[in-house]
């Protein structure tokens, strides 16, 4: 008699839903297709003999130790270092006790949606927001209260009113998630004064706030602002971090920063899940950042990552027809795109694959899924040239079918 599985499955379960992302990148894995979806750094920048010594001297400098189980916290070396580059960034009183090292920032959002949200808890989202803190956060079967973007990013001020009518119905949120620095999908930063009013929020609403902040370092115009963690420290503001963007996301490493009481909570789970982040990889890590070259390589990407937003800025002008619009981000690795009215982003998907062209459908990123006219174009992973001829290729399909 055959097993069906279904009959099996756990209620949180039947709720899971494939990444989007992922699933459209198995249509666009061809070299004729110029890809615009991913959000994947260029590895052409990839310093490869930087990476081979300081792995070969992890290996030889910390032999059995670097190929062994290691505490489920992380490598106290690396995590002191990260602890000394976040006070160079604004961050105090941070301790070892205060700090763990996640198999990257999506382990760190799902140990976060472990700890806190049980089945029917509300949590407050930007409206888009990250694809993959959506699907972190919907397995555990969360409610979304959405606020909107603009501009200078989440609008605080709707922020408050939503506090507001959550708090006349009795409902406590469980926390706020929102990624400040070059929004995915967005592109857009939260201003100063914003991040100071949302501070200020959580502290007058008792709020917890998630800070994702993946994109920070990849800043190559206008001057840099204070985390939410600096501004607020840690009473209520849980900060995840990655090397992913910043440096190799084949390391799969990143690191949370929390309170003492919830990082408890942190590790008890991510025992749960993996034990430990790969020991060996953190080890590389540190000899990679411990030497400079981590900064290195960070201007690199700065400057190379600037040609190639400009390149797609100038290709969107070009190519664009009126009733379309963009942001123009001061960093990170997307423009977030509103094509006219009377485009179906999602309708149109398979169309721009025919014209061998790819972008992620803006609907991913919406937790109601009530939008069908945006789409979020990644330059990081693209070469100028073929940034303006896939714009190109996008802006003649979109022509077509007005």
């Amino acid at each position: 008699m055959s097993l069906d599985a279904g009959q099996l499955f756990s209620e949180r379960a039947k709720g899971f839903r494939p990444s989007e992302i992922r699933e459209l990148l198995k249509l666009v894995d061809s070299p004729e297709i110029i890809s615009l979806a991913g959000g994947m750094p260029d590895d052409r920048f990839f310093p490869i003999d930087r990476v081979i010594e300081a792995s070969s001297f992890a290996l030889k400098e910390y032999g059995k130790k670097a190929l062994q189980y290691g505490s489920t916290e992380g490598i106290k070396k690396l995590r002191n270092l990260l602890i000394e580059r976040m006070a160079n960034e604004g961050v105090r009183d941070v301790g070892l006790e205060n700090v763990v090292i996640s198999t990257a920032s999506q382990q760190g959002l799902s140990l976060v949606a472990q700890v806190f949200v049980d089945p029917g808890d509300t949590i407050i989202v930007e409206d888009p927001s990250y694809l993959g803190a959506l699907q972190a956060f919907g397995s555990m079967q969360a409610k979304f209260c959405t606020v909107p973007l603009d501009g200078d990013g989440l609008q605080v001020d709707m922020l408050e009113e939503k506090l507001k009518e959550l708090q006349a119905s009795h409902v406590r949120p469980k926390f706020l998630y929102t990624c400040p620095n070059f929004h995915n999908p967005a592109g857009v930063t939260l201003s100063l004064e914003r991040r100071k009013r949302l501070i200020q929020l959580a502290r007058d609403y008792s709020l917890l706030v998630i800070e994702d902040d993946p994109y920070g370092e990849v800043r190559f115009e206008g001057e840099r602002l204070p985390s939410l963690l600096a501004l607020g420290g840690m009473e209520h503001v849980v900060a995840l971090r990655t090397f992913s963007k910043i440096s190799f996301p084949g390391l799969r490493l990143g690191w949370i920063v929390a309170r003492e009481d919830v990082l408890s909570k942190i590790i008890v789970g991510k025992q749960a899940a993996d034990l430990c982040s790969p020991t060996i990889t953190q080890y590389i890590a540190y000899e990679f950042i411990s030497r400079g070259w981590l900064d290195e390589y960070v201007q690199i990407i700065q400057r190379e990552y600037a040609k190639k937003k400009d390149a797609m800025i100038e290709a969107l002008n070009q190519y664009f027809p009126a009733g379309a619009s963009w942001t123009n981000p001061q960093g990170g690795l997307f423009v977030w795109v509103k094509a006219p009215d009377c485009i179906d982003t999602t309708a149109m998907f398979r169309e721009a694959i025919n014209a061998k062209v790819a972008y992620v459908v803006g609907i991913a990123f919406y937790p109601h899924r009530n939008d069908n006219c945006h789409m979020r174009l990644n330059f990081s992973a693209v070469e100028p040239e073929r940034i303006v001829e896939g714009v190109r290729r996008l802006g003649d399909l979109i022509k077509s079918k007005m």
